[in-house]
């Protein structure tokens, strides 16, 4: 295994036990005790905590080790706040500006049975990359990418917790697409708004039903 996919795969899993609270804020995530847990060296644990800070879920503690950080509603609302309204941005860019081809590619990301939570994440991110690929403006594609990695464990973990969170996002999503298919920017912007308000909600009741 190379070291990228081992550190894919220590960064998978802690992003995991960090959303779902099986790691709790302050917990130590030393590298060391991580290489061993994982029978890997130390460069690929280093490379996966690097990554979890970027993303906001862990933060350097005492003596500069990684600890587990607290990630408060607060927090996540601002998070969720931001992503929604440059995601409104790109989706009203997109009715505007995506092609015939790129809509219909869109529709068939829709179409595509996901099949478990693991393949619909996988979905959710094409749907939402596409429309941020067809809304054409580069310097709001490079604010979306920064946003999507801080918050992209927590949009996930959201399919993982409801079932009926998959069948109420795809609804979304169509919605979302029929605005785009009209080429109505303003309603596909404001629907986007609310699907990121939706995810932001599980979100929150999700950590708040834990343990």
């Amino acid at each position: 295994m190379t070291a990228k996919r081992s550190a894919d795969q220590i960064h998978a899993a802690l992003s995991a036990q960090i959303v779902a609270g099986q790691l709790r804020p302050g917990d130590p995530l030393g590298e060391t005790v991580l290489a061993g847990r994982f029978s890997l060296s130390r460069t690929p644990v280093r490379e996966a905590l690097q990554r979890l800070a970027a993303e906001g879920l862990v933060e350097r503690g005492p003596r500069r080790a990684f600890v587990v950080r607290q990630m408060t509603p607060e927090a996540l609302r601002d998070l969720f706040e931001a992503l929604g309204e440059i995601e409104a941005l790109c989706a009203g860019l997109a009715a505007q500006r995506m092609t015939a081809i790129a809509r219909a590619e869109l529709a068939r990301i829709i179409d595509q049975d996901s099949g478990d939570h693991s393949g619909y994440a996988v979905l959710n991110a094409q749907f939402h990359d596409a429309l941020r690929h067809g809304a054409g403006n580069r310097v709001l594609a490079g604010m979306l990418d920064d946003l999507n990695r801080r918050s992209l464990p927590w949009r996930n973990a959201q399919f993982q917790t409801s079932a009926r969170r998959m069948e109420s996002s795809r609804r979304e999503h169509r919605a979302i697409l029929q605005a785009i298919m009209a080429q109505d920017g303003d309603r596909a912007a404001g629907l986007m708004r609310d699907h990121m308000a939706t995810s932001l909600a599980v979100v929150l009741r999700m950590i708040a039903e834990r343990p």
